[in-house]
């Protein structure tokens, strides 16, 4: 039973890795053609395309096309999110407190070590009242992408260890927008809310699977958290948590599983990548530059996923190490943890929506710009990382192979 268990959770493994990696793929195709569009003869027509509104105005939904791509098509991505942090709470790597006590740790240290640097280098400057959590995402899309295509020599539990890290980053980031993000709360519309979310667990606890009721449920709770003054896409998070995550002993899949398997691909291959089309489309010119360097947010951003993210990841997870009972993955040494934790830096999805919703104007475009350049940077520092630490493991394999002196550990 245990072999067959650890059969099952490698293939589940596997499947997310690749999904998540083709998909960190298809957004990086995204960013590239927003960014060139944007940059194009052509780019007063990515800003008609972007500013042209559509939807029903009596709901409150005459929204435009990047605020349906902000608010709706990346609520079916958190959705994801929501199951995936369900399953990973429930049955997987931060199941029990002993397996929590890393990722959490570290995921922790990569949000309040970003964000302190971020209001240092910001220094009061306008809008750093929230842009200080700009950098304290990371994007799980192209940082497992990164690392499965640099790091495939370094023992797994560094992909078990990433995946852990970046599922606590979403729930700290999830709880930042949900908090820092939600003004003038209608208490009518969060009543239906709340109410609409009750029915749906009541639904899950009551073994209901027709998909006609809870698509429109899910519609209709997304539409009221929106009416509510917080951020739509903590709807899909809620969702997520609510299902139902352990199979019942006539099924073979549980209900979370099931819905995970259809959405991702969804997710990955259409949804986040057209917010990235909305999104990442900023100027890049000289003068686009001069402001990234001339303004304190986005070299805060800059400083904040650059240099917070790898201080704050690497120095909370030694701290967890020496102070709890926490213990370092197997397999890796620390500076295969400090490769790991550079991609803690690549930013990008959720970095570019606290963008969004706390910023505007030029200094909107700048700090896109610092998210981009910073996230890009990130991805190559720990690509080049990951090949290094990926020859030292694979020359200690041919050591033990060889019969020789296995030398020191990959310290």
């Amino acid at each position: 039973m245990i072999a067959r268990h650890l059969i099952a959770t490698s293939g589940e493994f596997a499947r997310y890795l690749r999904t998540e990696t083709v998909g960190g793929v298809v957004l990086l195709v995204a960013a590239a053609i927003a960014v060139l569009w944007a940059n194009s003869p052509f780019a007063d027509a990515y800003r008609i395309m972007r500013e042209t509104v559509v939807g029903p105005a009596a709901l409150h939904l005459d929204l435009t096309l990047a605020q349906w791509a902000t608010d709706g098509v990346l609520a079916v991505f958190f959705l994801v999110v929501g199951l995936e942090l369900k399953r990973e709470l429930v049955t997987g790597e931060l199941s029990s407190a002993r397996q929590a006590l890393l990722p959490v740790a570290a995921a922790l240290g990569g949000m309040i070590v970003p964000a302190g640097l971020a209001l240092l280098v910001g220094g009061g400057a306008p809008g750093m009242e929230q842009a200080w959590a700009i950098p304290v995402a990371t994007d799980i899309a192209f940082a497992l992408g990164v690392l499965a295509l640099a790091g495939s020599a370094l023992p797994v539990t560094a992909r078990v260890f990433l995946l852990g890290l970046a599922v606590a980053d979403d729930l700290g980031a999830i709880a930042v927008i949900a908090i820092v993000f939600s003004s003038g709360l209608n208490l009518l519309a969060l009543g239906v809310a709340a109410a609409g979310a009750l029915l749906y667990w009541w639904l899950q606890r009551r073994r209901v699977r027709a998909w006609w009721i809870y698509v429109p449920l899910g519609v209709a709770v997304w539409i009221a958290v929106h009416d509510a003054g917080i951020h739509a896409t903590v709807a899909g998070v809620l969702l997520g948590l609510l299902t139902r995550v352990r199979p019942d002993d006539d099924e073979r899949f549980a209900p979370a599983l099931r819905l995970e398997h259809r959405l991702q691909p969804w997710s990955a291959g259409v949804c986040v990548p057209v917010f990235a089309l909305f999104a990442a489309g900023v100027p890049v010119g000289p003068s686009a530059l001069r402001e990234v360097v001339g303004n304190p947010v986005p070299l805060a951003v800059i400083v904040g996923l650059l240099v917070g993210k790898v201080v704050g990841i690497l120095g909370a997870s030694w701290l967890a190490i020496r102070l709890t009972p926490a213990c370092r993955p197997r397999g890796l040494g620390w500076r295969d943890m400090a490769a790991v934790s550079m991609l803690g830096g690549v930013g990008f999805t959720v970095s570019l929506l606290i963008a969004e919703l706390s910023l505007t104007g030029s200094v909107l475009d700048a700090a896109k710009a610092a998210v981009l350049i910073a996230s890009a940077v990130a991805s190559l520092l720990g690509a080049a990382m990951l090949v290094r630490r990926g020859r030292v493991h694979a020359a200690l394999a041919d050591d033990h192979t060889s019969g020789g002196e296995p030398g020191r550990a990959a310290a």
